[in-house]
């Protein structure tokens, strides 16, 4: 597993996910430790190594 630390967009508080990275690709939905609103996270792997990231908030 890969932890990667970033801010939440919703309460701008530092959180960290574990993801798995023998996926390349892959775009999940993970509620925030802090603040309990969903983001939308989109890691993007190549040979295991974090290569591109991103947390959006999901509009309601």
């Amino acid at each position: 597993m890969y932890e990667h630390f970033f801010q939440c967009p919703y309460c701008w508080e530092e959180i960290s996910m574990l993801m798995d990275p023998s996926i390349r690709k892959q775009t999940y939905v993970e509620d925030c430790e802090v603040c309990c609103n969903p983001i939308e996270v989109t890691p993007e792997f190549e040979h295991n190594e974090l290569i591109g990231f991103q947390a959006t908030d999901i509009e309601q």
